[in-house]
């Protein structure tokens, strides 16, 4: 969900959303002095087990986002905290890269997702981070390379938001009679042929070209629109507020920074450190749980955070002794897991923003629908996407760069010719010659212009990448029957074997594949710690 998000539950509606009705049960209370759902005596009993002067000692695998928030929480309430990081930095897949032209961008996240009661929309007010948002205006071209006019443009992607609406909606009150192998495109073929009736002029190219810019939904989940699930649809709708994304625009590094800081501070954060085993409290007379490393390492610990992944869950079921419980195990291969991929394109000056002899410019997003117009490179008709970084509101972080946002087959496409080719010049201009049929259409283009010679790219391979999980983030396709659930068993974690779950895959629903879930998991789980120890409430100074 990191393209960009929508939430559609007005206001008024909320009692009835499942989303806000799941929210209000997750979220456990912050610093709640009455340790809750615990009995007295389940109290006494973990608290016997203890030896008073010892820190019950806790340990957070994964150094991202919410495994840095976790130890936040779990130091304030007195634990002792190691963190075990595979990588040789903090953030996950929160990361920043340099571009040639010096700024920095971000390879992970890049939006801010619901500015009301978001806390990292306070963090990014906290850490002065620049951010931005685009007005509504749609630059589309069609699949011949022609740009629709502003009016048409904005009247084809009205109607998508439309049935996007009315598939929420749909999703939200119907969800448990609908089949789960249908799609969120089987609905939009559906609704297209009453958005646009047979009376109305050209309406099958019309219904056409909103069913070419409906696969843009890909770029929202990391997945093609076939394998959206329309049962769980509703699941994707995130959290509301006043201007409901805000691309972070002078990059989440300070933010990531001031979470970061107590758990470098606090904790024991072992860097390079691969988990390969995880024994639960079950197989050791210690009761306590056993985490075993690629290289060796045994670290034993009272509970552990284990905030890998859903992709990394998907792919080490056999590193749990014992196995997961099958409902757990069935949860983690239900959900699913995008391949949202991102390259950054920039140029010496952004000369979209000059007006074309048409007077023609492209500011914020634009789209290319199934070109035919690149048959040797994109002979499958991928539909594409930008967001351009040079008409952002402060000039300070504003750069003539063009982020593209890849998905599904073209990502791997990409992601795998890229890894096929030895040096950078290379692999520049592989990216140069793929996306050129796109950018060179855009308005003030010239083939011998020097300000539209490409000056320098950047692109991810989350798909790659094994710590990542081989994706992005996590997503509901279709096929799956009980996507709710499956999310609750996975935040419910195994406590009895001292293993508890977090991440953006386990957050409220309604943030999940966020940062904000992230954030939110990390701290919902260092509080159930702290309430089953009877600790909630107690911070250490």
């Amino acid at each position: 969900m990191d393209a960009y998000s929508m939430s559609v539950t007005n206001a008024t509606l909320k009692n009835t959303s499942k989303i806000y009705q799941d929210l209000k049960i997750s979220r456990i209370p912050s610093l709640d002095r009455s340790p809750r759902g615990l009995s007295i005596m389940d109290r006494v009993l973990k608290q016997e087990t203890l030896d008073p002067g010892r820190k019950p000692h806790i340990g957070v695998v994964g150094a991202g986002l919410a495994g840095l928030r976790s130890a936040d929480l779990l130091l304030r309430h007195g634990f002792r905290v190691t963190i075990l990081e595979a990588r040789n930095r903090l953030g996950g897949r929160m990361c920043q890269n340099r571009l040639s032209n010096g700024h920095l961008v971000d390879m992970g996240p890049n939006w801010i997702h619901g500015t009301v009661d978001n806390p990292i929309m306070d963090l990014a007010k906290e850490t002065e981070t620049a951010v931005g948002s685009w007005d509504n205006r749609s630059y589309v071209f069609d699949e011949d390379g022609e740009l629709f006019s502003l009016e048409d443009g904005t009247k084809y992607s009205t109607i998508v938001w439309n049935i996007i609406e009315d598939a929420f909606e749909y999703s939200n009150k119907q969800g448990s009679d609908i089949d789960s192998d249908k799609s969120l495109l089987d609905f939009f073929r559906e609704q297209v042929t009453i958005k646009i009736p047979e009376t109305e002029d050209g309406y099958a190219k019309k219904r056409h070209v909103v069913l070419q810019l409906s696969e843009l939904w890909g770029a929202f989940v990391g997945s093609p629109i076939d394998k959206q699930s329309l049962k769980f649809f509703w699941l994707e709708e995130c959290i509301d507020g006043e201007t409901e994304n805000l691309f972070c625009a002078g990059t989440y590094q300070k933010i990531l920074e001031r979470i970061a800081q107590p758990a470098v501070d606090g904790a024991d954060i072992r860097y390079s450190t691969r988990v390969s085993e995880i024994h639960g409290k079950s197989t050791a007379a210690s009761d306590t749980v056993k985490v075993k490393t690629v290289d060796g390492n045994i670290f034993e610990f009272d509970e552990i955070v284990l905030t890998t992944p859903l992709g990394w869950l998907k792919r080490n079921l056999q590193a749990f002794k014992p196995p997961l419980p099958d409902r757990m195990s069935k949860a983690i291969q239900s959900i699913g897991y995008g391949c949202l991929e991102k390259v950054y394109i920039s140029f010496p000056k952004a000369f979209w923003l000059t007006p074309s002899e048409d007077s023609r410019t492209v500011q914020g997003f634009c789209q290319w629908l199934s070109p035919k117009y690149a048959p040797d490179s994109n002979p499958e008709g991928w539909t594409n996407e930008i967001v351009e970084l040079a008409s952002l509101d402060d000039p300070s972080i504003s750069h003539p760069t063009l982020l593209f946002y890849i998905y599904g087959a073209e990502s791997q496409h990409v992601t795998s010719k890229i890894r096929s080719l030895s040096g950078k010049n290379e692999r520049d201009e592989f990216l140069f010659a793929f996306f050129k049929p796109y950018y060179s259409r855009l308005p003030s283009y010239r083939e011998d212009g020097p300000e539209c010679q490409p000056s320098g790219c950047i692109s991810t391979d989350w798909l790659h990448d094994d710590l990542a999980g081989n994706g992005s983030y996590s997503n509901f396709q279709v096929g799956l029957e009980e996507g709710d659930k499956d999310v609750r068993a996975m935040r419910a974690g195994v406590p009895d074997e001292g293993i508890w779950l977090a991440g953006e895959h386990t957050a409220p629903f309604v943030a999940l594949g966020t940062v904000t879930g992230a954030y939110w998991s990390g701290e919902d789980i260092a509080k159930r710690i702290a309430q089953s120890y009877g600790w909630l409430g107690r911070v250490d100074n």
